[in-house]
């Protein structure tokens, strides 16, 4: 492991970089997947944040896409987000699959999650537009919404909505994992600490790779998907194309 000087952004000091086993799309998979701002933050925070390339093939990426099309070619692009973290995207949910896509999501969650681990409501879909962004932020492990319950409250004959109710809708927490399938094109995402701004690292998410975060990486740490002007990482233009994640978290366990 040895210091490298990233061609990031200016303010960013020498990296780190961390190989990670498994093979990419050429001609990026002979390059390390990890680099950070020091050797201490990759060797601690980086088995927290882990790439594995090639997880599914392009058979089966194609499998899901022929069943997640449909249904987000119904949806158009948006470009503000209720917390201003996403633009230039547009979401769906999936409860089931078919068989094929069934098998492959099965292998996500025994790869990512503890056995046993309940997993947090439907699968999230977000599809990125290429021009599309995902701003730096800490996802909501505190407060989930249940808006099949609040539809439910919402419809009540009354019109009102009982405090008690409405307060166990917003308190459903979420847990200490997340897990994304990259569909279509290669990204970085990158993470950097809330509190500390100069320590961070970038992930190389190759086309038909899983990433999974975990604990401090989740809760410590801000990420990001670059935008395409941005997507430089190890002093290499990565471009960024139209992506779509399938998005997998946890419950408390």
């Amino acid at each position: 492991m040895k210091v490298l000087l990233a061609a990031l952004r200016q303010t960013h000091r020498a990296a780190v970089r961390s190989s990670v086993a498994g093979g990419g799309l050429a001609p990026l998979r002979e390059e390390a997947l990890v680099v950070g701002s020091s050797r201490e933050l990759v060797r601690t925070l980086g088995p927290r944040a882990e790439v594995r390339t090639g997880f599914i093939t392009e058979e089966e990426e194609g499998a899901l896409l022929r069943e997640l099309e449909p249904g987000l070619k119904k949806k158009r692009y948006e470009w503000d987000h209720w917390d201003d973290a996403i633009h230039g995207y547009r979401e769906t949910e999936r409860v089931s699959w078919g068989s094929a896509c069934e098998e492959v999501m099965s292998r996500v969650r025994s790869t990512a999650f503890p056995e046993g681990s309940p997993l947090l409501g439907p699968v999230h879909i977000l599809d990125l537009d290429k021009t599309g962004y995902i701003k730096p932020h800490i996802d909501s492990v505190k407060v989930g919404f249940l808006f099949g319950h609040i539809y439910d409250i919402l419809s009540t004959p009354s019109g009102n909505i009982p405090l008690r109710a409405l307060t166990s809708v917003l308190l459903k927490f979420c847990g200490s994992t997340i897990a994304g399938l990259s569909l279509l094109s290669d990204s970085i995402m990158r993470l950097v600490k809330e509190d500390s701004t100069d320590e961070w690292m970038d992930l190389l998410l190759p086309r038909r790779s899983l990433y999974i975060l975990r604990d401090q990486a989740r809760y410590d740490f801000t990420h990001q998907i670059l935008k395409d002007e941005e997507s430089v990482f190890n002093g290499r233009k990565v471009p960024r194309l139209r992506r779509i994640s399938i998005i997998c978290r946890n419950l408390p366990g």
